[in-house]
């Protein structure tokens, strides 16, 4: 994130606030599921960096579907990397700006061998910069997954910092324009995400009072009800459908000539 949309919106109360929300979210589960299933982690050493990985849920579930490999986190925040430390002892964190600052440490330096951004740019007023700039961090022929939201934006959406949202295109062009090579970009999650998302939208400015985890209305009845409905249609799986308001792309980093 930029410096002026950093000081628009703090992270570190973020996770503060709403770290219980984001575990209770149905909608994790399903993108973390179309997450490790596009990276095709196999039996070799892989090394895979979370760009964008906030308190460390999904490296602290990437620990348990691939025990062997080596981990690591980058994020603005000092707070979601302190916690994400927690998480996941063994794992590499760096605090840093990935849109002011392109230097990579030695020990990064062409590290990765996958690499996942996952509902980060859709934050960020210059999310080609902080592609081109992650791209030092990850070896030739990485295998990158993005994911990130379509579909109109929430006042939950608009609370947490969103700047934009995309379409596949658009962040096919992106990915191209930062000098990957995209093997696809798509909407997954039709129609259960896209239902999902409607039930967001139409709550509104109550959603943002409800998922903080200081009130207690989100441990209410009928928002326990709501969420174990989804949670059980998502388990039903995400199929790719260019309609699917949940977008996601696989791209690589062109090997060397």
């Amino acid at each position: 994130m930029n410096q002026t949309a950093a000081h628009q919106y703090d992270w570190d109360q973020h996770w503060d606030e709403y770290s219980d929300a984001a575990k209770r979210n149905p909608a994790q589960r399903m993108r973390r599921q179309v997450v490790r299933r596009l990276l095709r982690v196999g039996d070799s050493p892989a090394r895979i960096l979370d760009i964008g990985c906030g308190q460390g849920d999904l490296v602290a579930e990437l620990r348990v579907a691939f025990p062997h490999a080596e981990l690591a986190g980058i994020d603005y925040s000092q707070a979601g990397v302190d916690s994400a430390r927690k998480k996941v002892p063994d794992g590499q964190f760096l605090a840093r700006d990935l849109i002011a600052d392109a230097t990579v440490p030695a020990s990064l330096a062409g590290w990765a061998t996958h690499a996942v951004c996952s509902e980060v740019l859709e934050h960020l007023d210059d999310p080609l910069t902080l592609l081109r700039n992650s791209a030092g961090y990850l070896a030739p022929g990485c295998r990158l997954v993005v994911t990130v939201p379509g579909g109109p934006m929430s006042a939950f959406d608009r609370h947490i910092g969103h700047r934009q949202h995309f379409t596949p295109d658009s962040l096919r062009n992106l990915l191209n324009e930062a000098g990957y090579v995209v093997e696809k970009a798509t909407g997954v999650g039709f129609p259960v995400f896209n239902l999902y998302r409607l039930v967001v939208i139409q709550r509104g400015e109550n959603l943002v009072r409800e998922v903080s985890s200081t009130n207690s209305a989100w441990t209410s009845m009928a928002a326990k009800a709501t969420m174990s409905a989804f949670h059980a249609l998502f388990a039903l799986g995400a199929p790719e459908a260019r309609w699917g308001w949940q977008i996601v792309a696989v791209a690589k980093v062109p090997e060397k000539c």
